[in-house]
C-alpha cells in the first residue's frame, strides 16, 4: 500500500527531478509499506497540541497559492480524532483571502513549526467552514481564556502528513522556552552570588578549599558551558599555562568527585572517568562533558553542583583503552573505512575520534569515515551543532522524536563488510550492534566499543564481601559497585577506567561462585579461572569471597 503523502506530493515531474538529483532511491521506500499516513498517532497529536501557530496555504481561482499565518493560544489547533483537525479562526485584518479561496477550492496545506527543537510537520487535507448556526461545534473549538474575537471555525479532514527534516531550521525560542533554559543558569548565578557574599563576610580564620583530589595532574576549571538542559562541558587547563600531556582520540581522564553531605564538601572523594571530548591535537586544554543523571549514584550531581570556574582538581593522568587502531597502526594506507556510532552522552569519545580522523585527513588523502549520532531530540544532543559545522555530510543525526530509532542494520548494510565500527552508547544499542554484525558476517575484530555505564547492574542485589587476605567484611548496597565499596572501606586497590575496559581492578574469587561479568576486557578463559572486574561485575549470590 502506497504512502498517501508520497502519492500526492511525488508527482511524475517531482520523481523525475529526484532521479536527476540522485535522491529518488532514498524516497522509494515511501511508495510501499504499512504506513498509510493519514491517521495521526499520539506523537503527532502531542506535537499539534503544543503549537501556538501554523502556516496555511490555499489556492485561488487564478491558480495562485496564498500562504497565511494562523495564531492563537497553545493548542488552538485541536485534534478531534485521528483524521480530523479543527480550529477557531480569530479576527484579523479582514482581507478574507484564505476564507474566500476555500469556497472554490477546499484543498489546504499546513506547516507546523517547532523552532526550538528544529521540527516541522506538514499536513494536507480538505477544509470546510463550520456552519454559523452550528453553535455546539463552533464552541468546542473556541478557547475560553483567549481574549480574541472568533469570526468562524474550520474543520480539516486529513488526507496526508509527513515529518520534515531539521536542516536549515534556525532555532528560535518563546519566552516560556527561554525561561526553562535560563532557569538553571539563574539558579547557578544565585548560588555563586550567595557564596561570594559568604566569602566576603566569613571570619578571618576561615580558609577556602583551594583544590580537590590527590591525583598527579593538577588542572583548573577554566570554563563551563551548558550544552543541553542536562549536559555541561568543563574546560580544564594547566594552572601554570604549561602544555598538557599529549593524548590520542578516545582517551579518558579520572577526576575527583566530591563527597557531599548537607551541601558541604568533605575531604574524602570518589573518582569518576570521563572521556576527553576535545580535539586530541590540543595541548592547551581538555574538555569533558558530564550529563546530570537524576537517578545515578550522585557523581554527576556532585560535579554539576560543586565544579566551579577557578576550582583546581588534581586528576589522574589520561589513559586510552578505546583508541582508533587504524590511527595507531597507520592502517589507512589500506583504504580502511571507519564508521563511528554514538548514542546519547556516548558522543563524547566519538566526537574526539571524529576530530582525530579529520586531523589525519591532511596526511592521508584516502582516509574515509562517517559518524552516526542518535538522541532523543537535537536539543538533547550535545555537540550536534558543532559537529554539523565541522563534519558536514560525514555526519548523520537521528533525533528519535523526528526520525524514529536509528537503524544500525541499515547503516551496517550500506558500509563495506571490512569497515571498522567504533561505538559508544547504551547497552541496548550495543546488543543490537553485535547482533547485526553477526547477521551480516562482520568480523568481531572490526567491532570496537566503550560503555560509560553497565545497565545490567541496575537490578543488582546487595551483598556482603569478605576480603580473605585483609580479613575485612564489607556490606555493598544494591546501587553501589564492588570497587566503590572496597575503596570506601579504606582498602587500597589499583583501578583506572571504572567501566570494565582496563583490567586494573581484576581480582580472584573462588570458582564456585557464579559471577555476572559485565566487563569488556577479560577472556572467557580468565573468567572461568576465577577472575572478575570489581568495577562492573557482580556475584549472583548475596555474598562473595575475594582474594584481597
Amino acid at each position: 500500500m502506497s504512502h498517501q503523502y508520497a502519492k500526492i506530493a511525488f508527482t511524475e515531474s517531482v520523481r523525475q527531478v529526484q532521479k536527476e538529483q540522485n535522491s529518488r532511491a532514498g524516497y522509494a521506500g515511501m511508495d510501499t509499506g504499512e504506513d498509510y499516513n493519514f491517521l495521526i498517532s499520539q506523537q503527532e497529536s502531542d506535537f499539534i497540541g503544543n503549537r501556538d501557530s501554523f502556516y496555511m496555504a490555499s489556492v485561488s481561482e487564478t491558480d495562485w497559492p496564498y500562504v497565511q499565518h494562523r495564531g492563537g493560544p497553545k493548542g488552538f489547533l485541536k485534534v478531534i480524532d485521528e483524521k480530523t483537525l479543527g480550529f477557531a479562526d480569530y479576527k484579523g485584518n479582514r482581507q478574507y483571502i484564505s476564507t474566500g479561496n476555500f469556497r472554490t477550492n477546499d484543498k489546504v496545506s499546513l506547516i507546523l513549526m517547532d523552532y526550538a527543537n528544529r521540527r516541522r510537520l506538514k499536513i494536507m487535507g480538505y477544509i470546510s467552514q463550520v456552519d454559523e448556526d452550528d453553535w455546539e461545534n463552533q464552541a468546542s473549538l473556541e478557547d475560553n481564556h483567549y481574549r480574541a474575537r472568533v469570526e468562524r471555525a474550520f474543520i480539516i479532514k486529513i488526507t496526508a502528513f509527513d515529518w520534515n527534516c531539521p536542516q536549515h531550521i534556525t532555532p528560535r525560542y518563546s519566552e516560556a522556552e527561554l525561561s526553562a533554559l535560563i532557569a538553571p543558569l539563574e539558579a547557578k548565578i544565585k548560588q555563586l552570588t550567595e557564596q561570594e557574599n559568604f566569602q566576603q563576610h566569613k571570619a578571618p580564620n576561615q580558609t577556602n578549599e583551594a583544590s580537590l583530589g590527590n591525583g598527579e595532574l593538577s588542572l583548573v576549571i577554566a570554563g563551563i558551558r551548558q550544552l543541553t538542559p542536562d549536559i555541561r562541558a568543563y574546560e580544564l587547563r594547566s594552572p601554570t599555562g604549561e602544555p598538557l600531556p599529549v593524548i590520542t582520540a578516545g582517551s579518558h581522564i579520572q577526576v575527583p568527585i566530591p563527597r557531599v553531605n548537607d551541601n558541604a564538601i568533605n575531604a574524602e572523594q570518589k573518582w569518576r572517568s570521563y572521556s576527553i571530548s576535545s580535539n586530541p591535537n590540543r595541548t592547551d586544554c581538555y574538555e569533558i562533558a558530564v550529563k546530570r543523571e537524576k537517578n545515578g549514584n550522585g557523581g554527576s550531581l556532585a560535579v554539576h553542583q560543586h565544579y566551579e570556574i577557578g576550582l583546581t582538581i588534581n586528576c589522574k593522568a589520561p589513559q586510552n583503552f578505546f583508541p582508533i587502531k587504524a590511527l595507531q597502526n597507520n592502517l589507512f594506507q589500506k583504504n580502511q573505512h571507519v564508521v563511528l556510532i554514538a548514542g546519547g552522552i556516548g558522543i563524547t569519545p566519538i566526537k574526539s575520534m571524529a576530530l582525530g580522523l579529520l586531523n589525519h585527513q591532511k596526511e592521508y588523502s584516502n582516509i574515509t569515515f562517517e559518524l552516526h549520532y542518535a538522541g532523543r531530540s537535537e536539543i538533547d544532543m550535545a555537540y550536534a551543532d558543532r559537529l554539523t559545522r565541522q563534519l558536514g555530510d560525514k555526519l548523520s543525526l537521528y533525533p528519535s522524536e523526528i526520525s524514529g530509532r536509528m537503524s544500525l542494520k541499515n547503516i551496517m548494510e550500506q558500509s563495506n563488510i571490512k569497515s571498522h565500527y567504533y561505538f559508544c552508547g547504551p547497552s541496548s544499542m550495543l546488543n543490537e550492534l553485535k547482533q547485526c554484525a553477526n547477521e551480516l558476517g562482520i568480523d568481531n575484530e572490526n567491532i570496537h566499543y566503550e560503555q560509560f555505564s553497565i545497565e545490567q547492574n541496575n537490578a543488582a542485589q546487595a551483598c556482603e564481601l569478605t576480603l580473605t587476605k585483609s580479613n575485612v567484611k564489607i556490606d555493598v548496597a544494591s546501587d553501589q559497585t564492588l570497587l566503590d565499596a572496597v575503596l570506601e572501606a579504606g582498602v587500597d586497590i589499583p583501578f583506572s577506567c571504572m567501566s570494565g575496559e582496563c583490567k586494573s581492578c581484576v581480582v580472584e574469587v573462588p570458582q564456585s561462585y557464579v559471577i555476572q561479568h559485565f566487563d569488556n576486557c577479560l577472556t572467557e578463559q580468565e573468567r572461568t579461572s576465577g577472575k572478575m572486574c570489581l568495577c562492573v561485575s557482580r556475584p549472583q549470590t548475596n555474598e562473595l569471597l575475594i582474594n584481597l
